[in-house]
């Protein structure tokens, strides 16, 4: 029996998304750090999905990139387990979300005060441009709660993002 050369498998290794994880950390402990809302889960998570990436067999290097933030989404939704809650879509911010998102650039802390559920179809729809059958298989949902959420959470942003328009008024005379 033969033993193929690491450098002519067309499969990632545990060093293939070492190296991922290390030279996409920012990019990766971002998205992280959207879906979980904080610093400590995003921690986690981040860990936990490089743990799962070095494990996964059979991922083809072209696919290792992609594969990594999927294993950041997968281990986001398994530490936060984000669900529907349809009561949510008119109340406010969490407090914790909005203590927190102060701290943070507008366009970040934007995203980090939409509702668990809402954050996450938003970063994964909008953001990680997976489609409403994904996000609704990988949330454990129907498409149209994912839809729902999105439309929700397009507006919320848009309403944060909205600068009053103020006309000056001129004297004529």
């Amino acid at each position: 029996m033969q033993i193929p050369n690491p450098e002519t498998t067309p499969y990632a290794r545990g060093a293939d998304f070492c190296r991922i994880f290390k030279n996409d950390m920012d990019r990766l402990y971002l998205l992280s750090f959207l879906l979980t809302g904080e610093d400590s889960l995003a921690e986690k998570c981040f860990i936990q999905a490089l743990e799962a990436s070095q494990k996964s067999n059979h991922v083809f290097k072209e696919w290792a990139r992609s594969w990594s933030r999927r294993s950041i989404i997968q281990s986001a939704i398994c530490t936060v387990r984000p669900q529907v809650a349809y009561n949510l879509w008119s109340s406010p911010t969490s407090e914790k979300c909005g203590r927190h998102a102060m701290t943070q650039p507008a366009e970040i802390a934007d995203v980090i005060g939409l509702p668990q559920f809402e954050r996450f179809v938003f970063v994964m729809s909008m953001l990680e441009r997976y489609s409403y059958q994904e996000c609704s298989l990988l949330l454990n949902c129907t498409r149209a709660d994912v839809i729902a959420a999105r439309t929700w959470a397009l507006q919320q942003i848009a309403k944060a993002t909205t600068l009053p328009c103020k006309v000056p008024k001129h004297r004529f005379g």
